[in-house]
C-alpha cells in the first residue's frame, strides 16, 4: 500500500485514487454507449479530490486518454470526411485563442451555449446538410476558441455533429470521440507549455485511462445492443440536462 502511495500526488490518497479509477470506467462506459456526459460528469467527480489549479489540465489528460481509447476501439465508425476538416480548424482555434486577450463573460456564455445547445437539440439547423468542409473548419475553430473560456464544447460538439449524422449513432460516438481527442490533446500541449507539471500525476492518469478504455469496451456493448429510436431519445434527454446545468451555472454567477 505504502509502494502504491509513492506513486500518486500529493493530497492524494489510494482511497481516492481507487475511486476515480473505478469513476473512469463508468464515465468511459457512459459517453461509449450514449455518445455524451462521461466527461462531464469525470470533472465534477475530480472536482472533490483535486486542487483546482490542477483539476482542469488533469482532466484534459485523462479524458484524451479516453476519448483516443474509444476513438481507436470504435475507428471503423469514424467519418473521416468530418473528422479532418474539424481537426484542422482546432487546431486553427487553439493557435488563435492563445493569442486573444479578450476576457468573455463566462457566465454570459454559460447562459448562451445552455440555451443555444437545447434549442438545436430538438430542432434541425436549417441548411447545415449542405454545409462542406470549409463550412466544417470554420465551425470547428469556433468550437476551440469557445473551449478556450468556457471548457465546456463537448455536449456542443455532439449536438453539432448530430445534426451531420442523424440515424448513424455509431458514427456520431466515434468521430465525436476522435474529434474530442484532438482538442483535449492541444489543451494538455498549451498547459505543458505554461509550465504544469503532469509528471506528478502520470501513473494515476495512467491507470484511469486503461480503466477508461475497459469501459469503453464494455459501454460498445452497450451501443450495439441499443435500437436506433431509443439511442435518439436518450441522447437527446442527455444532453438536454447537461444544457440545462450549463444555465443553471450560469444563473448562479449572477446571484
Amino acid at each position: 500500500m505504502e509502494a502504491l502511495s509513492g506513486l500518486l500526488p500529493d493530497g492524494i490518497g489510494t482511497g481516492a485514487a481507487a475511486f476515480l479509477i473505478a469513476a473512469s470506467f463508468f464515465t468511459s462506459a457512459l459517453t461509449a454507449s450514449f455518445g455524451v456526459g462521461g466527461g462531464t460528469v469525470m470533472l465534477l467527480l475530480l472536482g472533490f479530490f483535486i486542487p483546482v489549479a490542477a483539476l482542469i489540465p488533469v482532466h484534459g489528460a485523462v479524458q484524451f486518454g479516453s476519448n483516443t481509447g474509444r476513438a481507436w476501439h470504435q475507428r471503423a465508425h469514424v467519418r473521416r470526411d468530418i473528422f479532418w476538416p474539424f481537426s484542422i480548424g482546432s487546431v486553427i482555434g487553439a493557435i488563435a485563442g492563445a493569442f486573444l486577450v479578450v476576457q468573455l463573460p463566462d457566465a454570459a456564455l454559460k447562459l448562451f451555449l445552455g440555451l443555444f445547445i437545447v434549442v438545436v437539440t430538438w430542432a434541425n439547423i436549417p441548411g447545415i446538410e449542405r454545409l462542406g468542409r470549409a463550412g466544417l473548419a470554420a465551425g470547428s475553430i469556433v468550437l476551440a476558441l469557445l473551449n478556450m473560456f468556457v471548457g465546456a464544447t463537448g455536449p456542443l460538439l455532439t449536438t453539432f455533429f448530430a445534426q451531420f449524422m442523424a440515424g448513424d449513432r455509431k458514427a456520431l460516438v466515434a468521430t465525436h470521440a476522435a474529434s474530442m481527442s484532438v482538442q483535449h490533446l492541444l489543451k494538455v500541449v498549451v498547459f505543458g507549455v505554461a509550465g504544469f507539471a503532469f509528471a506528478a500525476w502520470v501513473p494515476l492518469v495512467a491507470v484511469m485511462i486503461v480503466s477508461g478504455y475497459l469501459g469503453t469496451v464494455y459501454g460498445s456493448k452497450l451501443l450495439d445492443r441499443l435500437p436506433e429510436d431509443k439511442f435518439r431519445f436518450w441522447f437527446r434527454i442527455g444532453i438536454t440536462l447537461l444544457a440545462l446545468d450549463m444555465v443553471r451555472r450560469g444563473l448562479a454567477d449572477y446571484l
